[in-house]
């Protein structure tokens, strides 16, 4: 029997958290969907990541007003994937900040993303009927800006490629504290298909180079204390790693994308394959290890018709 293509036989409801990660910072997590991040400052609140609809975004604004009544002056987006940014109208934010890089993604590939991720996760898009269209930037930066809510600063910073080539991460000096995004994970599979597999593990090493108290990552619990920190940049290199090098060893020698599936099954699944959207990614991630591991820099677009023909032919 054929598998239910990515997240779409996933229609059960997740259990939210709303996770303290610092002085005034919480981390919204909810059973490895798309989390969010919440920076309260002396006059205002910024929120990280928008969800993927209004109506998913009204669940982080419920939470924003139990610990505060500020209101969300400031929305950041880590990177232009659907899931994380369609659901921005509904903050009323006068500011939507994002990479230049970022911008320029949601312009190339932001309708096609919006597609194709809309047949992945069908539960994520209920009420996408109230999404105006795409999400756009009122400031981008390229390298390093940073936001002053009162007298609490915030950077934002590009810090190198990952999960997609305009990933930025949030830190909060006060405490030490970042939210960043998808470049890293806690017990959730890493998506690698708009990644860049070559960069992540060094990415990741400048984020350990902060010396963290707290990150709240882009799926799975909130990371709290440095032992908990380091555990999860572990973690999250190794995945990357161990799925790109078994990839690569099949490509190399000019085998098949289904050789270096099942090579990656091999040695993915014993480590990996309880995390959350494991399955829905690997063939994702699979296929895009495959080019970058034979000269393609730049991942080539999903496309709800893409998406589908190579499900077929990895997963069945």
């Amino acid at each position: 029997m054929a598998k239910a293509f990515a997240s779409a036989g996933d229609m059960a409801d997740k259990e939210i958290s709303f996770t303290q990660v610092g002085e005034g910072l919480w981390a919204f997590t909810a059973e490895g969907d798309p989390n969010s991040g919440v920076i309260i400052g002396d006059d205002s609140v910024m929120v990280v990541e928008a969800q993927a609809t209004p109506r998913l975004a009204q669940k982080v604004i419920e939470k924003v007003r139990e610990v505060t009544d500020k209101p969300i002056s400031h929305l950041v987006l880590t990177h232009y994937h659907a899931v994380r940014v369609l659901g921005a109208s509904a903050y009323d934010a006068r500011e939507i900040i994002m990479s230049d890089m970022a911008r320029a993604m949601v312009a190339e590939r932001g309708q096609e993303d919006w597609n194709s991720e809309f047949d992945r996760f069908p539960r994520l898009f209920q009420g996408h009927e109230s999404i105006p269209g795409l999400t756009w930037p009122t400031t981008t930066f390229s390298d390093r800006m940073s936001v002053y809510l009162g007298n609490r600063r915030v950077d934002l910073m590009k810090l190198g490629r990952a999960h997609t080539a305009g990933d930025i991460v949030i830190h909060v000096p006060d405490q030490n504290v970042m939210f960043t995004g998808d470049i890293v994970e806690y017990h959730s599979a890493c998506y690698c298909g708009d990644g860049h597999y070559g960069d992540w593990p060094q990415t990741l090493e400048r984020i350990r180079a902060f010396d963290l108290d707290a990150i709240a990552p882009g799926r799975g619990d909130a990371l709290v204390g440095r032992d908990m920190v380091n555990a999860a940049l572990d973690n999250t290199a190794d995945f990357v790693s161990s799925t790109y090098d078994a990839v690569k060893r099949v490509a190399v020698r000019g085998g098949s994308l289904q050789e270096a599936m099942a090579h990656v099954r091999e040695v993915c699944d014993p480590k990996f394959g309880d995390y959350a959207i494991y399955e829905h990614c690997l063939p994702f991630n699979v296929a895009r290890a495959f080019d970058e591991a034979r000269g393609i820099d730049t991942p080539r677009i999903w496309t709800a018709a893409r998406d589908k023909e190579m499900w077929q032919a990895l997963q069945g």
